[in-house]
């Protein structure tokens, strides 16, 4: 049977999840500033509850942003290390992804407006839809200004918001959505399930193609009032 790591640092949070003999396990954590201390320890601790070793992988599976370009960063630098050592091949998915895939398991929603706080009064911008148990993009991703969310064509009224966007800028967004927001930060376990999503399709690629999504060319240089 297929054995995936799956971990994601891009946002406050983070966590590592593993399949392994048709079983998932997860570690999650919220820790601002601490991944990189965390990140090493918490995959080892899961592997050891597993009780199976790094070799025992057949692909390593992480969040490529967008979101904080710190927090990308540190998970692209472990999964290259560990997949370039084992040998094994990557599979990039989409932090928006994760947190809709999130909002499907935790709240049912199979229509989710996913938007992370992108700073510079910005946000990462995703609509997804259900497809078969897994959250499918819905035209493009984007970073825009809260006043330019849209929902895709032809979208109908039953879609629910999920991530740290809408706590920051909900009531800038002209989308309306079907209930509250969840202020979701993206979870490894949802990570994992997207990853197998994506394995199933022959989608993993080598170790050397782990690259970031950062959707914004300018990561930390404030913008240029005219």
């Amino acid at each position: 049977m297929t054995t995936l790591l799956a971990l994601d640092t891009a946002t406050e949070a983070c966590s590592v999840a593993l399949l392994h003999d048709g079983r998932v396990l997860s570690h999650y954590e919220v820790i601002p500033r601490m991944h990189a201390q965390r990140l090493l320890p918490m995959i080892k601790d899961l592997l050891a509850e597993a009780g199976i070793a790094l070799s025992a992988l057949d692909a390593i599976a992480f969040g490529r942003g967008p979101g904080a370009f710190t927090g990308v960063r540190i998970a692209i630098g472990v999964v290259q290390g560990l997949a370039f050592a084992l040998e094994r091949p990557v599979l990039p998915v989409s932090t928006l992804a994760v947190l809709a895939q999130r909002a499907l398991r935790e709240q049912g929603a199979t229509q989710v407006a996913a938007a992370i706080d992108a700073r510079m009064d910005e946000v990462y911008w995703g609509c997804y839809r259900e497809q078969h148990g897994e959250m499918r993009l819905q035209g493009l991703e984007a970073v825009l200004a809260p006043e330019q969310v849209s929902l895709p064509d032809a979208a109908s009224a039953d879609w629910l918001a999920a991530g740290t966007g809408w706590g920051s800028y909900g009531t800038r967004m002209p989308v309306k959505p079907l209930a509250s927001p969840q202020v979701l930060l993206p979870h490894a376990q949802d990570l994992l399930a997207l990853a197998g999503f994506a394995w199933a399709r022959g989608e993993a690629l080598p170790a050397d193609q782990a690259q970031p999504v950062y959707l914004r060319d300018q990561v930390a240089t404030p913008k240029v009032s005219a």
